[in-house]
């Protein structure tokens, strides 16, 4: 989904370097760079406008940058930035903290302060997933999200790891996209963020009704992918989950095109479609492969598989071993990602 704007690959070894400055600056926020080891640099750029956000995935070689104050005055978007660490070791030091947040976590910093950024790659590519959303449309006083900048912020834990799991989804989905998903995801990744930095200003009363109960059927869904192999699992267990009632889940799944046990259905049934086509797995009995994705009872399944894909599982992937495509979903069964 995200589109390439630069790649260091497809351009001669002395002119990488100012070509990246000048593609991340104009891409994401002009900044001063210095490279101790020009030769054998390597970096890459990929960018997607959300409408509420951008995103933009980036590589690079270690490298140091830095907010001026003169460029700050010179342009300044009011913008915050939240980035997820995918390897290397990126350092931040903003507004009188410094930060190394790790692989698997996340920072913040902000266009409004001068800032000093050190990445070290050592001999390979430092990696980053970078989220960019305009300062006003947080329902935070800036003064309180600015506690924030330049801090360790966990992702593989709560709110922080269904935003890192979105950053990631969003920076390595290859999919087509449909009119309007850009700003469908874009309000999903601002829910997110909101959440996520309400979570620690410890202002969850802040967020509006609307983005609570968006982020509320998100970490249901989550909940879902991760429990598919559980038989027991049903809506009751759902709500018990995240502490809250049967009619609320119930009305969460409303506007989602199926009651949540059909949604519940589809994906374990999409699980099965994808492993049964899967030529590392065609040894896996069908009844194997429909129990590991909590179908125990192979009559129900072979009906459910047959009512959703048009052919019993065993013929869907025996079609598959000989045919470049086979059918996908009908669309009454068609569901929804963790993201959407």
């Amino acid at each position: 989904m995200l589109k390439k704007v630069f790649d260091s690959a497809e351009l001669q070894m002395g002119d990488r370097v100012d070509a990246w400055h000048e593609s991340v600056a104009r891409a994401m926020v002009p900044f001063v760079m210095s490279i101790d080891q020009p030769a054998g640099f390597r970096a890459s750029l990929r960018v997607e406008d959300l409408g509420a956000a951008q995103v933009n995935a980036v590589t690079y070689s270690s490298l140091r940058t830095q907010r001026t104050p003169k460029l700050i005055r010179r342009c300044d978007p009011e913008q915050y930035a939240v980035a997820l660490t995918l390897r290397g070791r990126p350092m931040m030091d903003q507004a009188g903290r410094q930060t190394e947040p790790g692989v698997g976590n996340l920072m913040m910093y902000s266009t409004s302060w001068p800032y000093d950024g050190r990445a070290d790659a050592d001999d390979g590519t430092s990696a980053s997933i970078v989220a960019q959303l305009p300062r006003a449309l947080l329902p935070f006083a800036a003064r309180e999200v600015d506690r924030l900048l330049a801090t360790r912020l966990p992702g593989r834990e709560g709110t922080g790891a269904l935003l890192a799991l979105c950053l990631t989804h969003l920076a390595t989905d290859t999919s087509m996209q449909r009119p309007g998903d850009s700003l469908r995801l874009g309000t999903v990744l601002l829910d997110l963020i909101t959440a996520f930095l309400a979570h620690h200003l410890q202002a969850e009363t802040a967020v509006p009704h609307e983005s609570r109960q968006r982020i509320l059927l998100l970490q249901i869904k989550e909940f879902i992918h991760r429990h598919l192999n559980d038989p027991d699992l049903t809506p009751q267990v759902v709500a018990a989950a995240h502490h809250v009632s049967l009619r609320q889940v119930y009305k969460l799944f409303e506007g989602q095109g199926q009651p949540i046990a059909a949604w519940i259905k589809h994906q374990r049934l999409e699980r099965c479609r994808r492993d049964l086509i899967d030529p590392w797995l065609h040894s896996s009995p069908v009844h194997a492969i429909a129990a590991r994705w909590g179908f125990m009872n192979n009559a129900h399944f072979s009906r459910a598989f047959r009512a959703a894909y048009g052919l019993p599982p065993r013929d869907y992937r025996a079609l598959a071993l000989h045919a470049p495509s086979v059918p996908g979903p009908s669309t009454a069964e068609h569901g929804q990602s963790t993201t959407t």
